[in-house]
């Protein structure tokens, strides 16, 4: 009884040790690219505006910046891109950063 207990308490341990294995080269290809789009530059959102009511009127604003360290270190976009597909999938990626869909480098 108390290795049938033992087995089944294995089961969800075995589900999330699963989920932490490789994933296929053109996923991790694809999560990849924001990583490198972040090495290049930053990305942002600045949110202005005006609101009325009973208490009168406000102004509000928001901003959003994200930033990684690879912008930060000066990483090589491209480095960034291949380490993260080779870390998320074991291989290297099948196409270059530059060859990638969605890929706006130097723009």
């Amino acid at each position: 009884m108390i290795a049938r207990r033992f087995s089944l308490a294995l089961v969800p341990l075995l589900a999330v040790l699963a989920a932490c294995g490789p994933v296929p080269v053109d996923q991790a290809e694809r999560t990849c690219l924001r990583d490198a789009e972040l090495a290049q530059r930053p990305r942002g959102n600045v949110a202005l505006g005006i609101g009325s009511g009973s208490g009168g009127t406000q102004g509000f604003g928001r901003v959003e910046l994200e930033m990684t360290s690879d912008y930060v270190m000066g990483r090589d976009p491209s480095d960034v891109f291949n380490r993260c597909v080779r870390r998320m999938s074991g291989q290297l990626p099948q196409r270059p950063l530059a060859d990638q869909p969605g890929w706006r480098g130097g723009a």
